[in-house]
C-alpha cells in the first residue's frame, strides 16, 4: 500500500521514491508509487497535480482497495523516481478544505445548519447546509464571525484516532472507517474526521468571502471563496468598479445613483422611440397599402429588426385583409401574416415549402417565420412566398 506523505507533511512538495506497479488501461497512462505526496481526489477536495520525473500527472485516484494510482501524460519507464508536486494547486486547496471546515463550524454554531455536502471547484466552492434559507443579515453575520476566527490564528492539527477514541470526541459528524480514522481539529471550533490536506492555523485561510447563496432541494447552497482566490476576486470586481466609474465619470459610491438616472434616461429613450417607430409604421402602413397589387402586401426591409416587422406586419394584416410577407435583411428571416378569412394557414404554409429552400422555422396560422443560412435563399423564399400566398383565395 502506497504511504500517504502528505499525512505527516502537507507542506512537502518535492520527494524521491520507488514505482511500484504500472498499468496501460482506458487509453491512458497510471502508476503507483511506493510513497506519494499526490493527493488523490476525495471528500470534496480535487486531486492533486505535478510532475514525475519530468512526465506531467493528469490525476490521482484511489480505487476501491485504498490504492493510489497516477495518471500520466505519457509511459514512464524509471523505476526510481524524482516527484514535484505543483505547490501553488496544493495550497489553493488546503485553504479552500480549511475555510470550508471553518465555514461549516461556524454556520452550525451560528445558525443551526449542518453541512450536508461539499464542492471544491476551480473557480470557487460551496457547501449545502441544512437550512431551507439563510437571510442577507444571517450570511453576513456568518462572514463576519468566519473571518473573526481566522483573525484569530487557530491552530489546525491532523493526528490518528482509535474508535474508542473517536466516540469520546464531538465530532460533527461519525466517520465511516472502523479504525485509525484521521481528525483534523480546528483549536476552539471542531473537531471532524476528514482524510484531506489543511493549512496548519485559521490565519493561513488567509479570508473567507461568502459569494451568494440559493436555494438548493430544500436546503441552501453557499457560494464562497478563501483566501487568495478571494483577494483575485476582489481585485476582478475592483477593475470592473474603476471601469464603470471611469465610464460615468463618477466615484465608486455613486455609480449605482447613476445607473438609476441612466436607467430612466434609458425608459424616456424607449417612450420616445416607440412613438416615432408608430409614427413611422403608420407612414409605412399607408405606403404599403397604397402600393398593394395582386391580394398580397409584400417589402424587403434592410434595417428593421424582426420584432418590429412583426410589429407592422401584424397591424397591416389585421387592417388589410391580405397576406403580409416581410423579409428582413438584416438576418436573412422572412416572415408571413395573415388576418382575413380565407384559407391560407401561415404556419402550414411555411412547413410545406420551407425544406425546398434550406430554410428553418414554423409558426401559427396568424404568423410564421423563418431563417435562412443566406440571403439569397431568403429572397428565392421571398419571392416564391409573395407568388404563391397571392394566389390563395382571400376574402378582400
Amino acid at each position: 500500500m502506497t504511504t500517504r506523505l502528505y499525512y505527516g507533511d502537507a507542506g512537502l512538495r518535492e520527494w524521491t521514491t520507488t514505482v511500484t506497479d504500472r498499468q496501460e488501461r482506458d487509453g491512458g497512462y497510471y502508476v503507483q508509487l511506493e510513497e506519494t505526496a499526490f493527493y488523490p481526489e476525495g471528500g470534496g477536495q480535487p486531486s492533486d497535480t505535478g510532475r514525475i520525473n519530468g512526465i506531467q500527472v493528469l490525476e490521482v485516484q484511489a480505487d476501491d482497495k485504498e490504492t493510489i494510482w497516477h495518471r500520466v501524460e505519457s509511459f514512464l519507464e524509471e523505476t526510481e523516481v524524482r516527484c514535484v508536486l505543483d505547490g501553488e494547486r496544493r495550497f489553493d486547496h488546503m485553504q479552500q478544505h480549511s475555510g470550508q471546515h471553518l465555514l461549516s463550524a461556524v454556520c452550525l454554531s451560528l445558525h443551526g445548519a449542518a453541512t450536508l455536502s461539499f464542492h471544491m471547484g476551480t473557480d470557487y466552492a460551496t457547501i449545502d447546509v441544512e437550512a431551507p434559507e439563510l437571510s442577507p443579515s444571517q450570511l453576513d453575520a456568518l462572514e463576519q464571525e468566519v473571518n473573526r476566527h481566522i483573525y484569530e490564528d487557530r491552530k489546525i492539527t491532523a493526528y490518528f484516532v482509535s474508535r474508542e477514541e473517536a466516540a469520546s470526541l464531538p465530532l460533527v459528524k461519525q466517520p465511516k472507517v472502523m479504525n485509525n480514522i484521521r481528525i483534523v481539529e480546528i483549536d476552539g471550533i471542531e473537531y471532524n474526521a476528514c482524510g484531506g490536506t489543511h493549512v496548519s492555523s485559521t490565519g493561513a485561510i488567509g479570508m473567507i468571502k461568502l459569494l451568494k447563496a440559493e436555494k438548493q432541494k430544500g436546503h441552501t447552497r453557499i457560494y464562497f471563496k478563501c483566501g487568495s482566490r478571494a483577494l483575485k476576486e476582489f481585485n476582478d470586481n475592483l477593475v470592473i468598479l474603476n471601469a464603470l466609474a471611469a465610464k460615468f465619470n463618477t466615484g465608486k459610491e455613486e455609480i449605482l445613483d447613476r445607473f438609476a438616472k441612466w436607467e430612466q434616461e434609458q425608459q424616456t429613450l424607449k417612450s420616445e422611440l416607440a412613438v416615432l417607430k408608430e409614427q413611422n409604421d403608420q407612414y409605412v402602413s399607408k405606403e404599403l397599402l397604397t402600393g398593394a397589387n395582386e391580394g398580397v402586401i409584400g417589402q424587403v426591409f434592410e434595417e428593421k429588426t424582426l420584432k418590429d416587422a412583426q410589429n407592422l406586419a401584424v397591424k397591416l394584416a389585421a387592417d388589410s385583409g391580405l397576406p403580409v410577407l416581410f423579409l428582413t435583411g438584416i438576418d436573412n428571416k422572412v416572415l408571413l401574416a395573415y388576418g382575413g378569412k380565407g384559407e391560407l394557414s401561415c404556419g402550414a404554409f411555411f412547413k410545406a415549402h420551407l425544406a425546398e429552400y434550406h430554410g428553418k422555422g414554423g409558426g401559427s396560422d396568424k404568423m410564421a417565420q423563418a431563417g435562412f443560412g443566406s440571403r439569397e435563399e431568403a429572397e428565392r423564399f421571398y419571392q416564391f412566398a409573395v407568388n404563391a400566398v397571392a394566389l390563395k383565395p382571400l376574402d378582400q
